[in-house]
């Protein structure tokens, strides 16, 4: 990420006020499907943010590592976490996604929450162990003008097209997959 990309995200969260009520739980996008994650195993949290996915993700048992590039959203992830009980299954750390996806065991989840980056495709999905379930959703063009980050109709599912689509869909400008990697037979 650049460093003018990089310091707006800690300018973005330094000026929030701390949440104090932050709740636990999945995007939005991602709720209606709540029973299709799984509820132990590993998962890894791209761009999480204030943590609220991966603390939900811990309470159904999972062992959670969460990265984002703004130090004050870890901060508060790991206060979230430790909020509700399941800091001994959470980890977050900065990490820049811009250098790669960070090195580390294949993961049961990945959940990528409005964050895009085509350059780690693959690496998510070799991340994935057989069965794993992704879970990503980003701006889109599909009912909002173009833009920088936004995705073009069709390009989450092409992208990751060696996987099985759960659900999908765009609009009002978000576009999101939910797929599992297919166990070989």
């Amino acid at each position: 990420m650049s460093e003018q990309d990089r310091v707006r995200w800690e300018e973005r969260y330094q000026s929030r006020e701390a949440p104090r009520a932050v709740a636990a739980e999945l995007p939005a996008v991602f709720a209606p499907f709540a029973n299709e994650f799984p509820t132990e195993g590993r998962a890894l949290d791209l761009a999480c943010g204030l943590g609220s996915a991966s603390v939900w993700l811990a309470r159904r048992g999972m062992e959670v590592w969460g990265v984002d590039i703004s130090a004050t959203a870890i901060r508060r992830a790991r206060d979230l976490a430790a909020r509700s009980g399941v800091s001994d299954r959470c980890r977050f750390d900065v990490v820049d996604l811009d250098l790669g996806l960070p090195a580390g065991l294949s993961v049961d989840a990945v959940v990528c929450h409005r964050f895009r980056d085509t350059r780690l495709d693959q690496p998510i999905i070799e991340r994935l162990a057989p069965g794993g379930l992704l879970a990503i959703s980003a701006l889109s063009v599909v009912d909002a003008e173009p833009g920088r980050f936004r995705v073009a109709p069709g390009e989450l599912v092409a992208a990751f097209a060696e996987l099985t689509v759960i659900a999908a869909g765009e609009g009002n400008g978000e576009a999101w997959l939910l797929a599992r990697k297919p166990v070989p037979v």
